[in-house]
């Protein structure tokens, strides 16, 4: 029986406990219990490199003396529970043990710095799991489970723990966790790869959304790769403290820490358990940034109100997916830091905070190239199609000017292998499907020089490569669009003028009683406000016909010039083209509104204006 099926089986076993209800319930009994057993086979690596290794956990609430099947007088394995006695266990010693563990004090032993972060490991696993488990029956079969079919011993297993996180997750997305779902390995292991973290350069690894940690354990295995025979052993252990997670929801965290121990990681304290995005905006700061981020942030999703009411106004907003790009942009990446991150379509031709934040991007870093990626990549969690946005952090520039360190942006339109309609479980997106890209790459120290507009392989006629020149359609715009800005710089003073005037109008009559002068006075101020609204309509209007020709540059949804238009049937994709549709509706009326008004209003008074 393969991983899936074991897991699988042991849900099944879990809807007959009558204190089991639903998905969540059932994977967060599974999950506390695996990582118990996890840790405690850990613990058997740890004690063999080390005889004095002492455990965090006290002894009787080690998984090997109470939940581990052991050897009977008659030589068959059997529990050392009974079946009677073990949820008053598990429910009255087992948690309130684990919940509260004692954190010891501090000393100058390497050791005891391990324990100490081992036990608040161990605490933060536990403060929000339970046992939901009522039969004793029923909880020591799961138990008779995990210890037939997982033994992370087996290297083999633990290669295949991805197995068990996949289906996990997809019963995940049936409790009702949205923005939640598994992303391929072929994906996380290609954006590592072209994020390059260097092992030599200790540079930090982060994911601030980071799940289960697919893209955590795609950084150590690539980190991995490049020691050497020549290797220390400070650099094997650098590894540890190079990768850092943040977790949100209780569930994915205990899968991440469980899945850290399985990598190699022997105290996860980095995998934080708390929701990025409720960190204050100026709680952040330089010491917490990072030289690369891989992460695919939860979109569709909104937080709660309250959250993120602290980030700059131009930047505030509820939207998952947006939040996270503001802090990876200005507050979680380095100077020349490099990033991966996964985005659908709605962030690449989105506008408003979408629209302000692809400015700050192409502003504060390099967006040199985005992999986009066809339908069902992501399926079955979600059918969005989805783009691999990469870009590094440029250095500060405080000249007052608006300066870009965006110049070119390339694309790269990755499709289904011959013979593939659709990714689907069994046929997901493999890794051999991006060595083209990967040949393609080249090096941004050389402005990624040796790239071509079209596919590497010179037998495969189809052009998937192409760029953009940026700067070009920035300078252009911004020219076409100079004109109505300066008409509306120079209307709003004609209106600040008058403002002034008439404030020094009000303050010429102040204390005086006669009502014919404070009449003539008040006459000629809503004469002067009339013309002072007349011109702020034209103001805004000028500056709305400048704001057309501008933002449309930040547009990234460009779909590839060389390939033929395609008629889409699908019904997500022919909503988001009449999602668009509706909007450019709307400010084709809006437009003509303005315009009508602007020509209109000289002929009315002011009252009437």
């Amino acid at each position: 029986m393969n991983l899936s099926s074991t897991i699988k089986s042991i849900q099944d076993i879990m809807r007959k406990d009558d204190g089991v209800d639903g998905d969540a319930q059932r994977l967060g009994q599974l999950t506390w219990m695996l990582f118990l057993k996890v840790f405690d086979q850990r613990e058997e690596e740890w004690e063999d490199d080390n005889e004095n290794y002492q455990s965090p956990l006290p002894k009787e609430f080690r998984w090997r003396n109470w939940a581990a099947y052991v050897p009977g007088v008659d030589g068959k394995k059997a529990p050392q529970k009974a079946a009677s006695d073990i949820i008053g266990f598990v429910n009255n010693q087992l948690f309130p043990a684990l919940k509260e563990l004692e954190i010891p004090a501090k000393n100058k032993d390497k050791d005891n710095e391990k324990f100490i972060a081992l036990c608040k490991v161990i605490r933060s696993v536990f403060e929000d799991a339970n046992n939901y488990m009522k039969s004793g029956t029923q909880f020591l079969a799961v138990i008779e489970k995990l210890e037939e079919a997982i033994n992370f011993h087996d290297f083999k297993t633990r290669a295949n723990i991805g197995d068990v996180y996949e289906q996990l997750l997809n019963d995940l997305r049936g409790a009702g966790n949205a923005g939640e779902f598994y992303t391929p390995r072929a994906i996380t292991a290609f954006m590592a790869d072209r994020v390059n973290p260097r092992l030599d350069k200790r540079e930090t690894v982060m994911d601030p959304a980071c799940g289960t940690g697919g893209f955590l354990t795609a950084a150590i295995d690539h980190l991995r790769n490049q020691l050497t025979t020549k290797s220390s052993a400070e650099d094997k252990r650098a590894i540890e403290d190079l990768i850092r997670g943040i977790e949100k929801k209780q569930l994915p965290h205990l899968l991440c820490t469980t899945n850290m121990l399985l990598h190699g990681i022997d105290v996860p304290s980095q995998i934080e358990h708390k929701n990025t995005l409720g960190i204050g905006w100026n709680e952040w700061n330089a010491n917490q940034k990072v030289d690369c981020i891989i992460t695919n942030p939860p979109f569709g999703g909104y937080e709660d109100d309250g959250v993120g009411g602290d980030y700059p106004t131009n930047l505030q907003t509820r939207e998952t997916a947006d939040m996270f790009m503001a802090l990876i942009i200005k507050k979680l990446l380095k100077e020349n830091g490099r990033a991966a991150v996964v985005l659908p379509d709605g962030f690449l031709f989105g506008d408003g905070i979408k629209g302000t934040l692809k400015k700050l991007l192409l502003q504060e870093c390099n967006l040199h190239t985005i992999i986009r990626l066809p339908k069902g990549v992501f399926a079955p969690y979600t059918t969005i199609k989805t783009n691999l946005l990469f870009f590094t952090k440029g250095p500060r520039v405080d000249d007052g000017s608006e300066h870009f360190h965006t110049d070119t942006i390339w694309f790269y339109e990755h499709t289904y292998p011959k013979g593939y309609k659709s990714y689907s479980k069994t046929k997901p997106i493999r890794i051999e499907e991006f060595d083209p890209i990967k040949e393609w790459w080249g090096d941004e120290a050389d402005g990624f020089a040796k790239r071509e507009q079209y596919d590497a392989d010179p037998d495969n006629q189809d052009k998937k490569a192409w760029k953009v020149d940026f700067k070009s359609k920035r300078e252009q715009a911004e020219a076409a669009a100079k004109p109505h800005w300066s008409k509306a710089d120079q209307l709003n003073n004609e209106a600040s003028v008058l403002d002034n005037r008439v404030r020094d109008l009000r303050d010429s009559i102040k204390g005086i009683k006669d009502k014919t002068q404070r009449q003539s006075v008040e006459d000629e101020v809503e004469g002067l406000k009339a013309e002072i609204d007349v011109l702020k309509l034209k103001a805004r209007d000028a500056q709305t016909a400048g704001d057309r020709l501008y933002w449309p540059i930040f547009n990234l949804d460009l779909k590839n010039p060389y390939a033929p238009e395609e008629e889409s049937h699908d019904p997500d994709e022919l909503l988001i083209k009449y999602k668009k549709l509706l909007g450019e509706i709307e400010e084709t009326e809006n437009q003509l509104k303005s315009e009508l008004t602007a020509a209109l209003s000289h002929h009315f008074s002011g009252e009437e204006v």
